[in-house]
């Protein structure tokens, strides 16, 4: 009985964690528009694009120059 709960319990645990490292985040846009994102959006240098996962899980890319602000939810 006891063999089948330390895994159980561990489990859980480490969902838990995972689950905590997840940053919501809402890009509102100049025009009004939030887009909803499943992490912290990372800035690209290179390209001046932010990029996000999406709600759905895919990727996503907005111009540095159309976003006002970025929050964590």
């Amino acid at each position: 009985m006891t063999s089948r709960i330390i895994p159980a319990l561990l489990v859980i645990v480490g969902l838990g964690a995972l689950t905590g490292c997840a940053n919501p985040s809402v890009i509102t846009l100049n025009d009004g528009r939030e887009i909803q994102t499943l992490d912290h959006p990372e800035y690209d240098d290179e390209s001046g694009f932010y990029e996000y996962e999406q709600l759905d899980g895919n990727p996503g890319k907005v111009n540095k120059d159309q976003v006002r602000t970025v929050r964590e939810l």
